[in-house]
């Protein structure tokens, strides 16, 4: 889990936002970001991308928790509730496992644990792309 969590964690584009993974298990994980004022979009609340990285990060790593590097085949997001502040946590549960595709849920919610996104991925494991860890 150490390999993956430093791969997942070395995404540049994650941490330049302030993304941080805070657990990686077998088929799960948890990231987490605490919102600024860079996240912000015009209208003063949490810009969609910000939402979508933190989600796709915590997805990234769930996905690989297996061994084997698996990339990002179809993904969305559904924004439930707006928010301009506090930390985001994004929490993603593999819902369905086979040898070459892994299918993601994961649930951002915000401080008071109430949803601000629905975030479901569906992963390709390569073959013969490598170990993840």
């Amino acid at each position: 889990m150490d390999v993956i969590r430093a791969r997942i964690q070395a995404d540049r584009f994650a941490s330049e936002n302030g993304i941080t993974l805070v657990e990686v298990r077998p088929g799960a994980a948890v990231a987490r970001m605490e919102v600024g004022a860079r996240h912000l979009n015009g209208v003063g609340i949490v810009q969609g991308g910000a939402i979508f990285t933190l989600a796709d990060l915590a997805f990234a790593a769930a996905a690989n928790s297996h061994g084997e590097i698996a990339v990002a085949i179809d993904v969305s997001i559904s924004f439930i509730r707006a928010v301009s502040g506090g930390t985001l946590t994004a929490d993603a549960r593999e819902e369905a496992v086979n040898p070459r595709l892994s299918t993601c849920l994961v649930r951002v919610t915000d401080e008071a644990g109430a949803l601000v996104a629905l975030f479901k991925g569906t992963a390709y494991r390569k073959r013969g792309g490598g170990k993840a860890g």
